[in-house]
């Protein structure tokens, strides 16, 4: 039986929601192994001079934990 846990990570990226998504797992898989799946929990924006200036997200990222 494999044993799962589950963090919440933030991340934002000035180009999109999917640079934002990417680069929340890229940078958690740096330290974190046997990433499974990500699940974008939130998503929103901040607004610089009536413009989008950084795309935000809340991913839950699970990992299998290891033996």
């Amino acid at each position: 039986m494999a044993i799962m846990k589950t963090i919440e990570v933030l991340s934002e990226s000035s180009k999109s929601f999917e640079n934002a998504i990417e680069h929340a797992v890229e940078r958690t898989s740096k330290t974190v192994k046997n990433i499974r799946s990500a699940y974008v929990n939130e998503m929103s924006t901040s607004i610089k001079s009536n413009k989008i200036d950084k795309y935000r997200v809340n991913v839950k990222i699970t990992f299998e934990v290891g033996d």
